[in-house]
């Protein structure tokens, strides 16, 4: 196993995953249904299921100190259940610090502000995750103006999908999924209008890469991860922006456990960054984007 050159030298475990799910039904079964399935069908992967105690485990062996845990409310849109965040925040609180807890609110629900003020004053959450996608919603559409300017007040990230989605790969109609609201532009107009709301743009936003590289150098308050795409198949302006113009504002995700750390990590080390981006890369950054 070779691991990069800044995680050998660590003292210690010290890499972030900014983009991680649960290996449970909670995720994968219920809230996932059959638009996750057809993802696995698509790319010869299974659905089973995990514990905890074996993730963490497969973390920490390869130098990774914590993980957000991302939850999920996509039900009006796909009918499936949420993860509740009530879920979300047990298994942060059982696991000790290695879990970042992150809620999840439908936007297309009447009670999501009143949500989100829950699962900040009372359950200690530390973000929000949204996948635009499987929520079917335009982020930039102005009705939603009154959730993001609540969470601007909370003072906490969000988390927005950027680029396609594999969810319903290949079924007829792709499930009713639209991929127009993976679009990065729409995220844009919600980081001018609340300017003090902290937006991490997940994965590389495939086929938007472009348009994301220059909304994250445009707007100081976005950023955005690498999750989602081993590191060989990252398009090559983003690895070249990371190691550049944008190098404060890239982070290391996974999506687990569509991709697992171990891999990830030995395909990043192949990119001969040096182990002061390296540093940045894989958990500086992050840990001043969460504020850890």
């Amino acid at each position: 196993m070779s691991l990069p050159v800044a995680l050998e030298h660590a003292d210690g475990p010290r890499a972030i995953d900014t983009h991680a799910h649960q290996p449970t039904s909670e995720f994968l079964h219920d809230a996932g249904g059959q638009m996750m399935q057809d993802a696995a069908d698509r790319f010869g992967t299974d659905l089973e299921t995990d514990t905890y105690e074996h993730m963490i485990e497969a973390y920490r062996e390869v130098g990774v100190d914590r993980a957000v845990l991302l939850g999920w409310d996509a039900e009006t849109n796909t009918g499936n259940p949420p993860v509740p965040n009530d879920y979300v925040a047990e298994v942060r609180d059982e696991y000790g610090d290695f879990f970042v807890g992150f809620g999840s609110v439908d936007p297309l629900k009447d009670d999501c502000v009143e949500e989100a003020i829950r699962c900040v004053e009372d359950l200690d959450l530390s973000g929000f995750k949204f996948q635009q996608i499987a929520q079917g919603f335009d982020p930039s559409d102005p009705d939603h103006e009154q959730l993001w300017a609540t969470i601007e007040d909370l003072g906490v990230p969000v988390v927005f999908h950027g680029g396609n989605s594999t969810l319903g790969a290949c079924a007829p109609g792709g499930r009713g999924l639209k991929i127009k609201y993976g679009n990065p532009m729409l995220i844009d107009d919600v980081a001018a209008t609340f300017p003090d709301l902290q937006i991490l743009i997940a994965h590389p936003a495939f086929p938007w890469e472009k348009e994301q590289l220059a909304i994250c150098q445009q707007k100081g308050n976005v950023y955005m991860d690498l999750s989602g795409w081993m590191p060989q198949y990252i398009d090559e302006q983003v690895l070249q922006y990371a190691e550049s113009l944008i190098s404060e504002k890239v982070m290391f995700g996974t999506d687990y456990p569509m991709l697992e750390p171990e891999p990830w990590l030995e395909g990043f080390a192949e990119l001969d960054f040096d182990e002061e981006l390296q540093r940045k890369l894989l958990w500086e950054n992050a840990e001043a984007f969460l504020g850890l």
